[in-house]
């Protein structure tokens, strides 16, 4: 497909379809290098590698605005747009453009990120170290499913758990676009397919990773992410398996001094199986930007929690207090502008294997109402005698409140938004008009509604 580049990159990653050209006279960008001496080493490669790293954390993607999106399209009386920017108050009012700059933007970066993976891929043959290329490999097919996991999420009609899906996903474009031709136009393959990728990719990482890889990504990442997949395709033994096990591996503990203490860490916490990183250097926090205040770093306090929210909350729960009053409510999740953005937190696989045993009637790793326990103790919640899975639903609202899961559980689940229906035209990003222009095989690719 044809990718519109809309900004030089650092020296790292700008190999993504400018090379040098042969006139003297035209000279490459000071700060960019061609792809050839990026990918002729396995240092250079290195840098590259952090380079996708750097660019899965952008504000349009896991810097935070994925995260937000998901709840404002999900959003009905829990929570309120009261920002002044016109594209997520589309969002919120679920009546999005094709032109919708924040949809854009997503596909751009999203595409951009998967154009650096693949020509990290297409270059492993330069390393010698054969358990080194394993590593790259398994980082870079982890970054690619994860990004593709977030298009196919927002661009496609929903997975139907048991169904064909045959609806259209997103283009999969799975070797370096280097320049513009006309054999770069690629169409949306289906839902089925984008998921069998994403899977692939995943599986490969699961092998490859190792379990302990500093702040980037390990098995226990890519394990993370597939319980994540499997429960959005309603496969909960294979959820089931991958959740336990990352649980059990013990590379990760649930803070358990408070809840507080899993959000605004300027490190990874231990209960962090994967997260974006940010400093006053580099990096950036969109969630701050959004979800607080300007004592916080955010802006002026675009989303505000509404009492529809706090009424969910239990008596003495400490998630039912971790909001603060400024103007209106809102979260204490993102209070520091330099933290971490968390992308999976381990209480999210207690959580799927909670679910998934009361789906499946068993008790793999430990029983649904131990799990729940678990994490209701952490809160301060009141304990449960017994669990059913509406009460696991329940527990996940509260413990992933504004984390990027609302919309995604809304349609997994089959339930509505307000009154529309979870496979609804409104609550599927158009494909961005600019792509539909410029590339003939999307022409007639559009999405319902757009």
């Amino acid at each position: 497909m044809k990718l519109h580049i809309n900004k030089f990159l650092i020296v790292t990653v700008a190999l993504l379809g400018f090379t040098a050209c042969s006139d003297e006279l035209e000279l490459e960008p000071a700060q960019s290098i061609s792809e050839s001496l990026a990918l002729s080493t396995p240092e250079n490669i290195q840098a590259v590698l952090i380079g996708a790293y750097d660019e899965v954390g952008v504000d349009d993607l896991f810097g935070g605005e994925t995260l937000r999106n998901s709840e404002l399209l999900a959003a009905t009386d829990e929570l309120l747009w009261a920002g002044t920017f016109n594209a997520p108050q589309e969002m919120f009012n679920k009546n999005m453009v094709a032109v919708n700059g924040d949809a854009t933007e997503v596909w751009l970066e999203a595409y951009q990120t998967i154009n650096i993976a693949n020509n990290i891929l297409s270059a492993l043959d330069v390393f010698t170290d054969q358990a080194q290329a394993d590593v790259v490999e398994g980082e870079s097919k982890f970054i690619r499913a994860l990004i593709y996991f977030e298009l196919v999420k927002f661009y496609g009609l929903p997975y139907e758990a048991g169904g064909g899906n045959s609806q259209l996903g997103v283009p999969l474009v799975l070797t370096p676009t280097r320049g513009i031709s006309e054999e770069n136009n690629v169409g949306r393959s289906t839902v089925e397919e984008v998921y069998a990728q994403i899977l692939s990719d995943l599986n490969d990482a699961v092998t490859n990773l190792p379990p302990s890889n500093g702040i980037f990504a390990t098995s226990g990442s890519a394990q993370a992410l597939r319980a994540r997949v499997h429960l959005q395709m309603g496969n909960y033994a294979s959820a089931l398996a991958d959740a336990n096990a990352v649980i059990n591996s013990g590379e990760y503990q649930l803070e358990m001094g408070s809840f507080a203490d899993a959000f605004n860490n300027d490190a990874n916490s231990t209960e962090d199986i994967f997260a974006m990183q940010v400093s006053s250097q580099d990096g950036v926090n969109a969630m701050t930007t959004y979800w607080a205040t300007p004592q916080f770093g955010g802006r002026d306090g675009d989303i505000i929690i509404e009492p529809a929210h706090l009424a969910l909350y239990p008596a003495g729960d400490d998630r039912g207090a971790f909001f603060y009053n400024d103007g209106g409510t809102f979260t204490s999740k993102y209070t520091n502008q330099f933290a971490n953005v968390p992308v999976i937190r381990l209480a999210e696989m207690y959580l799927i294997r909670a679910e998934c045993n009361v789906r499946l009637s068993s008790a793999t790793g430990d029983t649904p109402l131990n799990d729940i326990n678990r994490l209701r103790t952490r809160a301060n919640a009141p304990l449960l005698a017994a669990v059913t899975v509406n009460d696991v639903l329940l527990e996940r609202r509260l413990e992933l409140a504004f984390e990027g899961h609302r919309l995604h559980d809304i349609k997994r689940l089959q339930q509505n938004v307000g009154t529309l229906t979870y496979d609804a035209p409104e609550l599927v990003f158009p494909i961005p008009q600019r792509e539909i222009d410029a590339n003939p095989a999307l022409a007639n690719q559009q999405n319902p509604g757009y």
